[in-house]
């Protein structure tokens, strides 16, 4: 499952069972990137508020799939095929038109958003790509270009935080050496109504 000891469901003590209460899926499964923070679970509590809010909060005014799409092109950029899978399939699932999501997903591996985002959200990818792979050479005009494509300064943030997002998920991932072994892909935190929810279904 990963590189360090991890504690599962059954094992875990009162107060980290608490944590994966909130957390878990069907048959009590905690996915592998959160099962990871298990030695240290107030770093648990940390990632799934963040990533709950981030991704799921019904205060994000950008579409649900195009964040996920966001999530998984940086996920790709990064080489993290755990985040691009468990990711990919969770924006299958939200845009219900496979071929679509295909479309998408051959889009990045190929390198040609432009041939399936309109030019507002290929702003947003181009963003995305520079954030991920070159984050010091990002300046105010890349900004601009995103308040020119018609983002307002909240957008932004929001596009800005999923990538950060990503980028810290990837890297817990693939520092850590966490794979899929024993995950149901694409399980996630869907209710955005309410910030604590962290149940994965």
């Amino acid at each position: 499952m990963s590189w360090i000891r991890t504690i599962d469901y059954k094992n875990s003590d009162a107060t980290l069972k608490k944590i994966y209460d909130r957390v878990k899926g069907p048959n009590d499964k905690v996915d592998n990137i959160l099962q990871v923070h298990s030695l240290r679970p107030h770093t648990l509590s940390g990632h799934m508020g963040l990533y709950k809010n981030v991704l799921h909060n019904r205060n994000n005014t950008i579409p649900k799939w195009f964040l996920e799409s966001l999530g998984v092109y940086v996920s790709m950029l990064n080489k993290c095929s755990y985040c691009v899978e468990h990711h990919f399939e969770g924006l299958r699932k939200l845009i219900q038109d496979d071929t679509k999501a295909n479309r998408i997903r051959a889009s990045f591996e190929d390198n040609t958003p432009e041939d399936v985002f309109d030019d507002r959200e290929l702003a947003a990818v181009r963003y995305a790509g520079k954030l991920t792979l070159n984050p010091s050479s990002v300046k105010e005009r890349d900004i601009d270009v995103l308040k020119i494509s018609k983002f307002d300064d909240g957008e932004i943030l929001e596009i800005n935080q999923v990538v950060s997002y990503f980028c810290y998920a990837n890297r817990t991932v693939l520092g850590l050496g966490v794979n899929t072994k024993g995950d149901v892909i694409g399980l996630s935190p869907n209710d955005s109504n309410d910030p604590d929810n962290w149940g994965h279904i």
